[in-house]
């Protein structure tokens, strides 16, 4: 499907609303609804918020999890020309603080799940004049704070669109990273970076109005917000899954739901190969046309795996992305996955990665360097931090701080991250190499390396691991890795848990991995490599 001639993020549910308005775009329980119900409910909080003075360019944060609520939020404030923000809805008050100070937000909506933590927060400081709130019950007379309800919105609500003009170069969201290499930072994406990226991503999938896509990743991480726009782009279906935790009723929901995609981070697929009746529902999947993943590497011995659990025709999408970049920058066509399984792929249509030196100079192939990326779907910067977007942006393009290689096919390789390399005795060693050893053992679920302060080495190497049984010892994996690495890459301790930290997004949060070295909380066993 040609994209190129959408100018708005909100014009594809605008334009799914007239091409299919009796089709079902969201699933949740036993909530169906359609393309021109969901139009309908995101027009009537355009309008409101627009009868509200909200004004071009203004902050909105959104605080629900994934819901219906989430989407008509999303694409109203859209329409309303108003600037979404998606936050974690279990971000905890402090950092919640820091962040409503730095937007300035003229609105908030919140479900029941929030709206605790904002009223002990007195959101009357972060100057926030008006909150829609679903099933609000809390006292806000005192507070200075409007607050009005969702359901008496909508059902007061008027359902034509909002004729408001909204230019491609116009801000549409901030969303925020995960914080994982430091403070989390605001990402400014254009409607025009969400579009192009959006149709990139429809191109290589696929994707039409038959697709229908399992989503179990939250709506304010940036892989989450894509898997929503591509399908609505196209009049494809979103089937909301907020239960992960129990992978059996998402793989039972699949198959009764006929899903023909799945998304999710290396995590995701780890626990459903070890954690769900994955196996035991392959012949029910018989619907699953892909699985796409993204979010971080994943282990050779993931992909292996999950290509032998996976129905013969289902294939497998390994992607790669950044917030910065409205999602996604590569991905591997899945026919050429085992033969380049190391591989993150190829620059996705419209997007050019090249592997540059610190000069700026590109290296030849097989020379190792940082990914720069460039296209119409990279940030206009971060969010009130004009140090960092200078770090990040440059006449080269969007500088991802990860560093790797292109082989001579073309095909783009991710060593680790510029700041994950650790100096141990003089060596610079890349975690991600050990990470992918530890888990060839066939013993773990998960593990994360990295390096603590010592007085001789500088640093040394530790692993926080979770085995795939209770009869695993640390020991037995040290001992297979004793033959596959050379002495220095050698971790010096590992700790076994029954799972690793992670950030709502399922991505290993590594800070909480590095905490948990300090005690001896989740701990059963640590085996030592001395000497």
């Amino acid at each position: 499907m040609d994209l190129s001639h959408v100018q708005a993020v909100h014009k594809f549910l605008e334009m799914s609303a007239v091409s299919y308005p009796d089709r079902i775009a969201f699933i949740q329980d036993e909530e169906r609804v359609s393309y021109a119900r969901i139009n309908e409910m995101a027009n009537q909080l355009a309008l409101w918020l627009l009868d509200q003075g909200i004004k071009g360019g203004d902050r909105i944060v959104i605080l629900l999890e994934n819901s219906l609520e989430y989407v008509v939020s999303y694409y109203g404030i859209l329409k309303a020309g108003a600037v979404a923000v998606p936050l974690n809805v279990d971000a905890r008050a402090e950092s919640l603080a820091e962040v409503l100070t730095e937007l300035k937000p003229a609105a908030l909506v919140s479900g029941a799940k929030s709206e605790q933590l904002l009223h002990d927060l007195g959101t009357a400081e972060f100057k926030i004049p008006l909150m829609l709130v679903k099933s609000p019950t809390r006292p806000w007379e005192s507070t200075g704070v409007r607050v009005s309800s969702w359901d008496e919105m909508i059902r007061r609500g008027r359902p034509e669109n909002p004729s408001l003009a909204v230019a491609p170069h116009h801000l549409a969201s901030i969303i925020y990273t995960s914080g994982s290499t430091g403070k989390p930072k605001g990402v400014m994406l254009t409607h025009q970076n969400i579009v192009a990226n959006t149709s990139s991503i429809v191109q290589y999938l696929h994707l039409t109005q038959k697709d229908i896509q399992m989503v179990v990743l939250p709506f304010f991480y940036v892989m989450g917000k894509s898997l929503l726009n591509t399908h609505f782009a196209v009049g494809g279906t979103v089937v909301v899954n907020n239960n992960f935790a129990y992978p059996a009723s998402v793989i039972r929901q699949m198959a009764e739901e006929k899903v023909t995609g799945f998304s999710g981070v290396p995590a995701t697929y780890a626990y459903l190969l070890h954690r769900s009746p994955l196996l035991a529902f392959r012949e029910r999947l018989s619907s699953l046309r892909y699985c796409t993943q993204a979010g971080g590497h994943m282990s050779r011995q993931i992909k292996e795996q999950l290509l032998e659990a996976l129905p013969p025709h289902t294939k497998l999408y390994v992607m790669y992305g950044a917030t910065e970049a409205a999602a996604r920058l590569t991905y591997v066509e899945p026919e050429l996955l085992p033969h380049k399984i190391e591989s993150i792929g190829r620059a996705i249509p419209g997007v050019t990665i090249r592997v540059l030196d610190e000069n700026g100079r590109e290296v030849a192939a097989g020379e190792l360097g940082e990914l720069v990326a460039s296209g119409p779907n990279i940030m206009l910067g971060y969010w009130k931090d004009a140090a960092a977007t200078g770090r990040a942006l440059d006449h080269h393009g969007y500088h991802t701080g990860d560093l790797g290689y292109q082989d001579n096919d073309g095909f783009l390789y991710v060593v680790g991250r510029k700041d994950d390399l650790v100096k141990s005795g003089g060596h610079r060693i890349d975690p991600q190499e050990i990470e992918d050893v530890l888990m060839a053992t066939g013993l773990l679920l998960e593990v994360a390396v990295m390096g603590v302060d010592d007085p001789l080495l500088g640093k040394k190497l530790v692993a926080v691991a979770a085995p795939l049984n209770r009869e695993t010892t640390a020991n037995q994996v040290l001992a297979f890795c004793l033959g596959k690495l050379p002495r220095h890459k050698l971790p010096a301790e590992i700790r076994m848990v029954e799972a690793l930290p992670k950030y709502a997004s399922s991505k290993i949060d590594r800070a909480r991995c590095l905490a948990l070295l300090g005690g001896a909380e989740g701990s059963r066993e640590t085996a030592g490599n001395r000497g």
